[in-house]
């Protein structure tokens, strides 16, 4: 009494996947952008400044800052990290680039090292480019006010 009943299962699940699929193979699948869905992102040229003295304003605590430059032709892979060329502590003052957090320079276990961590080595995890494009979708999002003390 149970192979009959697992066999009906098992063909209703079968028909209803072969059913969404069908479905879903005629739905015209849509970019939220104008590009088409399988085409690489296009940013705008230009690239938008916020804030006094040359530093994006961030939305809310803790965000990690906002990149004021194209990073389109960086090369940031295991081998090579072209950001690091002008931000990395040993550099940043001769190229005027702001340095890297220390953060940056702690390992897991909250030791200082002379190199970045591994952990923080792929800066676009965390660091995107602000450029001055369509949003995608409404949004309703407001700052966070500033902590008031008494």
């Amino acid at each position: 009494m149970k192979k009959p009943v697992l066999a009906g299962i098992a063909a209703l699940a079968l028909i209803t996947g072969i059913g969404g699929l069908a479905i879903a193979q005629q739905q015209d699948v849509k970019a939220m952008r104008s590009d088409p869905v399988d085409a690489l992102n296009r940013l705008g040229p230009d690239f938008k400044w916020e804030g006094k003295e040359g530093r994006m304003q961030r939305n809310y605590r803790q965000q990690p800052p906002l990149i004021p430059h194209s990073i389109a032709q960086y090369q940031i892979d295991i081998r090579t990290n072209q950001c690091l060329s002008c931000h990395d502590w040993t550099k940043a003052g001769e190229r005027s680039a702001p340095t890297l957090s220390m953060t940056h320079y702690l390992d897991r276990d909250g030791n200082e090292l002379d190199h970045i961590a591994g952990t923080r080595y792929f800066c676009n995890q965390c660091h995107v480019p602000q450029a001055d494009v369509p949003a995608l979708v409404d949004n309703r999002f407001e700052p966070s006010s500033p902590i008031q003390t008494r």
